[in-house]
């Protein structure tokens, strides 16, 4: 099903062995469009410090209790690298962060995760496992960094630009069709199984009063993070027939 990244805000991250904070942002992927990270920001057990959590390693979010089971201890979180999440995120520091959790590469397959389009298809069956008492992660075998020219393994580090960007930020940027500005962007509508950000919240009231439309990635055309706006290879009155937004509607995909 799809759902707003914005309603996930606040959201408790429940560790197999206490709660590790709550959700206060994403980062997601500007070249797939998908969630990587949630921002958590621990409570007093960790000095309320700003840590970084993967899809790979969470179950279905529980929308009735706001939570999101995490197959992690809390001992693991408290031992974890040390990323300043106020700035930009480089795939050395991710491939830090992934091989500390034992997680795989997620830009080292075909997928939008690795080898699948899932982040961990086992978890995903096992929305019940935080009630366990151990869990072990599986490991991923088959999905291995890349090779460079000489035969070795490169988790990344020679890549620091790693496009990842900060969901909260993208809000409010301005978006611009191919004869003028329509508005801007209200929020992210995502897919609550395999992370991937679907369509775009797009509010048209610098044009169209009273409108929220949808837009998909696919018609992006370029995003300029200096001045905060979207370009998309769509005109006004294609805006007109986009499909409308209505939240109080649950949406499955594709929206018609």
């Amino acid at each position: 099903m799809l759902r707003k990244l914005d309603d996930l805000h606040e959201f408790a991250i429940h560790a197999s062995d206490g709660t590790i904070g709550h959700i206060k942002d994403f980062y997601f992927d500007d070249h797939a469009w998908v969630v990587r990270y949630f921002v958590v920001e621990t409570g007093s057990w960790l000095s309320s410090r700003k840590v970084l959590i993967s899809p790979i390693g969470t179950g279905r979010p529980d929308w009735q209790e706001k939570t999101l089971p995490a197959a992690i201890k809390m001992d693991q979180v408290r031992n974890s690298p040390d990323i300043d999440t106020d700035q930009p995120v480089s795939r050395q520091h991710e491939g830090e962060f992934l091989d500390y959790y034992v997680y795989p590469f997620y830009w080292a397959g075909p997928g939008l995760w690795g080898a699948g389009n899932y982040p961990n298809p086992h978890l995903m069956a096992m929305p019940e496992f935080v009630s366990t008492p151990a869990v072990i992660l599986p490991v991923f075998d088959e999905v291995q960094p890349p090779v460079d020219a000489t035969g070795v393994h490169d988790s990344g580090t020679q890549h620091l630009d790693p496009h990842l960007r900060s969901a909260k930020i993208v809000e409010g940027y301005r978006i611009h069709a191919t004869d003028g500005e329509i508005g801007h962007v209200q929020g992210l509508l995502f897919d609550d199984e395999t992370w991937e950000i679907r369509y775009l919240i797009v509010n048209t009231s610098s044009w169209w009063l009273g409108h929220q439309v949808l837009i998909a990635p696919q018609s992006i055309k370029g995003v300029s993070w200096f001045d905060g706006t979207v370009s998309i290879d769509l005109t006004r009155e294609q805006m007109k027939n986009a499909p409308h937004y209505d939240p109080a509607m649950p949406l499955d995909d594709p929206v018609t």
